[in-house]
């Protein structure tokens, strides 16, 4: 088994996530990858201007920006990003990471 080269704390619900012993859980690889990519998209703002932007058109404007700030990650291969709206302000985002396969991220 390779060593696992990308590791992070678990997040959920913007705090960690303890174990039974109220020591934060780890997470590895893709799923780090796909939380990063999750944590980036909120942080930036785009999630909350798709929520308040009522025009199809530019609501595909900020799925298409969210698309461009995923693909700004170098774990990324490039132009492999895809963003969907499963409903409104839900959006579903599937990209394929260099190593490790196809994230698949929920924001």
């Amino acid at each position: 088994m390779p060593d696992k080269t990308q590791i992070d704390i678990i997040v959920i619900d913007g705090g960690w996530h303890l174990d039974a012993g109220q020591q934060p859980t780890q997470c590895s690889d893709l799923v780090s990858i796909a939380q990063d990519i999750k944590h980036a998209i909120m942080e930036s703002g785009l999630a909350r201007e798709l929520i308040g932007e009522r025009n199809p058109s530019l609501r595909e404007d900020v799925l298409v920006q969210i698309e461009q700030l995923a693909e700004q990650d170098v774990r990324l291969i490039p132009g492999t990003a895809t963003v969907s709206e499963q409903s409104a302000g839900n959006i579903f985002l599937t990209a394929d990471a260099y190593e490790f396969g196809t994230i698949e991220v929920t924001v």
